[in-house]
């Protein structure tokens, strides 16, 4: 999914994380995407610019789009990130400049790593379900994978992890003894949580990452705070074991990560470490063929907006 913002303010990624446990709850920002889809963006927040290598949160629906076109995401370009498209309702046809044609459905891991560059669309397919609801979330790729090679991976059947009232489905890294086939660059955690009214459990971490978890459907208690859907809790680092209550059947993701070290420069829908870095490939998608072409999509692709006058200052983890 891309930043349609048309005038871009520079994100400075990250944020120091916290040397301990935190309670840090964030509340999205509404975007508008095309027509007829609206996110609520989670990252980067004024509050919180990353979580591990996690620097971009948007949640979506649930939305009627019975009566409306959908996602409708066109061509764009991505550089030095990863894309994760998690559903719970709907389906988004994903096209890419290596060719890529899928349908991604709900609990489907639909990962697309941009590296050097790559162009793709999203899209509500014609006909489609009545109801879409997801997030799409982003991984900053650290400077030693920044230039692979862009790949797309498909992965219908993802690891499972249970527990009495809960279902935890592996979306990236490793939980517990369950570890996602997909393709990662840095030490991190994607897990969706089911939770059935009245579970009240506490769900293992690594202590060394940073967590967060974003509240999808439901009323879920994280570590003793209500977090309602739509709205995320950073829980910081250090600890061995996070508190969950579900007061009503409940879905939530857990996210979380190694600190990310590196100064990077986030704008658009670019991560580099240099305004040239930016300015770089913001001409190749204007007017090269670095970010390929996407086949198929019926409407022209999304300019890049202008470049901010002040240079983009790289920023790391210090406040």
């Amino acid at each position: 999914m891309s930043n349609l913002d048309l005038k871009p303010a520079p994100t400075t990624c990250g944020r120091e994380a916290s040397s301990g446990p935190v309670q840090d709850l964030l509340t999205g920002r509404l975007v508008q995407l095309g027509e007829s889809t609206a996110v609520r963006r989670l990252l980067p927040n004024l509050g919180r610019r990353m979580v591990g290598a996690w620097c971009f949160v948007d949640h979506y629906g649930p939305d009627d789009i019975a009566d409306e076109p959908g996602m409708q995401v066109p061509p764009h370009p991505h550089m030095g990130l990863q894309t994760v498209s998690w559903l719970h309702k709907g389906e988004v046809l994903h096209r890419d400049s290596l060719g890529s044609l899928q349908t991604v459905r709900p609990y489907e891991l639909g990962l697309m790593t941009s590296g050097r560059a790559i162009s793709h669309s999203e899209e509500s397919p014609r006909p489609h379900a009545r109801y879409l609801h997801g997030a799409q979330l982003w991984v900053a790729l650290p400077d030693a994978h920044r230039h692979t090679a862009p790949s797309f991976e498909h992965h219908p059947d993802l690891p499972v992890v249970t527990a009495p009232g809960l279902r935890a489905t592996v979306i990236l890294g490793t939980l517990d003894t369950a570890t996602s086939p997909g393709t990662t660059h840095s030490p991190l955690i994607g897990a969706d949580l089911a939770l059935t009214e009245g579970t009240d459990l506490r769900l293992p971490l690594v202590p060394e990452f940073e967590y967060a978890v974003l509240a999808m459907t439901g009323r879920i208690d994280v570590d003793g705070v209500p977090v309602e859907p739509g709205s995320m809790l950073y829980l910081g680092c250090g600890r061995r074991a996070l508190p969950l209550l579900a007061r009503s059947d409940a879905s939530a993701l857990l996210l979380g990560g190694e600190p990310f070290e590196e100064k990077i420069v986030m704008w658009w829908n670019f991560i580099g470490r240099s305004t040239e870095d930016i300015a770089q490939a913001r001409a190749d998608w204007t007017t090269g063929d670095r970010f390929g072409d996407v086949h198929g999509y019926a409407g022209a692709r999304l300019p890049a907006p202008e470049l901010p006058a002040a240079p983009l200052k790289p920023r790391g983890r210090e406040r």
